[in-house]
């Protein structure tokens, strides 16, 4: 029976027979393993590169949803400025003693502008008033420096246009004047007054 075994085709052996076969044979087993290496890799690089498509997409929405109202933000700011303006140039004493209609006028623009203000900070966009900061070159624009011996060189002493930032990017500078002539800013870090 055992020879049977031995002559039939369909029975596989366990045991693998030293040929000169064999050499071809690990060669392509040796081209499949690099292949297959190949594919795993160019695999693993697909991943990678589609989770960092992921997170820069993620990103880009975040952007789009904060930054969306940009342009509309800034046209907003013109008409701000108008109702500013509006109020500002009504004198003080006539504001405090006004009646009638007239004082109903200057109500409705103050609540107008108390409006807009909160419509635009609902929508991520805020005003800065930097007068007593230092001067900071990203969201203040020095329109002019005033020598004053009291306040340190380079911080805002007036403010002639209000500044606005849309998340953390500056959507219009403030227009300031900055201090010129006084003493040197105090150091953060006493450390590095020495």
């Amino acid at each position: 029976m055992a020879n049977d075994m031995e002559n039939d085709p369909t029975v596989e052996t366990t045991q693998t027979e030293a040929t000169p076969e064999g050499a071809p044979e690990a060669a392509a087993l040796a081209t499949l393993v690099a292949e297959r290496d190949e594919f795993k890799d160019r695999v693993l690089r697909t991943l990678a590169e589609m989770e960092n498509l992921r997170r820069r997409t993620e990103r880009e929405v975040a952007d789009a949803r904060t930054y969306a109202v940009t342009n509309f933000a800034r046209d907003m700011l013109n008409a701000a400025d108008n109702i500013r303006r509006a109020l500002e140039s009504v004198p003080e004493a006539e504001r405090t003693g006004a009646t009638g209609a007239f004082k109903a006028l200057l109500d409705g623009i103050e609540l107008t502008e108390r409006d807009l203000g909160k419509t635009l900070e609902r929508h991520g966009v805020k005003s800065i008033d930097p007068k007593g900061q230092r001067f900071d070159p990203n969201r203040h624009q020095a329109m002019f420096e005033v020598p004053d011996a009291e306040v340190p060189s380079g911080t805002v002493v007036q403010v002639m246009q209000s500044g606005y930032v849309i998340g953390d990017r500056t959507l219009r500078p403030a227009l300031v004047g900055v201090a010129k002539g006084g003493p040197k800013p105090v150091a953060a870090n006493p450390a590095d007054a020495a």
